[in-house]
C-alpha cells in the first residue's frame, strides 16, 4: 500500500498550480492488473477538479465519484399505520444539523454506499484502473474517528462501528483491497474558502475548526502514520 502525496491542490504538471495533466507514477508489478486508488482528502480540497483532469488525461480509467446524491435522497418509508408515504430524506443535512443524533446513522450509510461502489463489477475493458473519490478506509480512519473524538459518536456506537467495519473488510478480503492512496493536501483555510465558494446548502454551518480536525486526522493516518 502506497501513499502518493500532492502538497499543492490541484497539483499538476507545469508548476504554479496550472491545470495541465496530472503526473502519476507508473504502476508496477501486481499493480498493473486493476489497481484501485483512492484520494482520501479533506472537504473542498479540489478532488472534483483532480478527477476531471484524470478523466481527461486517462479516458480509459474508471472514476467513481462520492455518492453525495444518495446521501441527500435516502428513501424513507413510513410505518405500517401511515397511509401517506414519506419522501426521501437528506441524511447529509441531518448529520450536519444534529451530529450527536445522526452521526452513527450517517457513517453507517456512507460506508455502505462506498462499499457498494467498490464491489461493482469493473468496466469491460482490459486491466481497468479504478479511482474512487473516497473509500471505506477514510470513513473509518478520518470521519468516524473524528466524530468519536469530538463526542458525536458515543463509545458504544464507536465500538460497534469498528467491529462491523473490520469484520466486513476482513470477509471481503481482496475485493476491498486498494493498491494505494492519492493524498491531496491543502490548508484548512484554503479548504474553507473553496467550501464557501461552492456553497452547498448542507455545508453552510461548517467552521474552520472542523476542517482543522479533518486535516489533523488525514495527517496522522497518511503522513505521520500514528492512527490506530
Amino acid at each position: 500500500m502506497s501513499v502518493i502525496n500532492y502538497s499543492r491542490c490541484p497539483a499538476w504538471e507545469g508548476g504554479g498550480g496550472a491545470p495541465h495533466k496530472p503526473v502519476l507514477p507508473h504502476s508496477g508489478g501486481g499493480h498493473r492488473g486493476s489497481p484501485c486508488s483512492v484520494p482520501p482528502i479533506p472537504a473542498a480540497v479540489g478532488k472534483s477538479t483532480f478527477l476531471k483532469l484524470l478523466g481527461a488525461t486517462f479516458p480509459r480509467w474508471h472514476l467513481v465519484t462520492e455518492p453525495v446524491a444518495q446521501w441527500r435522497k435516502v428513501p424513507a418509508g413510513g410505518t405500517a399505520a401511515e397511509e401517506v408515504p414519506v419522501g426521501p430524506t437528506n441524511l447529509l443535512q441531518l448529520m450536519y444539523q444534529e451530529p450527536a443524533r445522526w452521526s452513527y446513522t450517517f457513517q453507517t450509510f456512507s460506508f455502505i454506499s462506498r462499499l457498494k461502489a467498490m464491489l461493482e463489477p469493473p468496466p469491460a475493458t482490459p486491466h481497468p484502473v479504478r479511482v474512487f473519490e473516497r473509500s471505506p478506509y477514510s470513513d473509518r480512519y478520518v470521519f468516524a474517528k473524528n466524530l468519536f473524538e469530538v463526542g458525536h459518536l458515543q463509545p458504544l456506537e464507536w465500538a460497534i462501528y469498528q467491529d462491523w467495519h473490520g469484520f466486513l473488510l476482513r470477509q471481503l478480503g481482496h475485493r476491498a483491497a486498494l493498491h494505494g492512496f492519492l493524498y491531496l493536501r491543502a490548508t484548512p483555510q484554503t479548504c474553507l474558502e473553496r467550501l464557501r465558494r461552492r456553497a452547498r446548502s448542507e455545508e453552510g454551518g461548517i467552521r474552520l475548526e472542523y476542517l482543522q480536525q479533518l486535516h489533523a486526522q488525514h495527517e496522522g493516518w497518511l503522513v505521520e502514520k500514528t492512527t490506530e
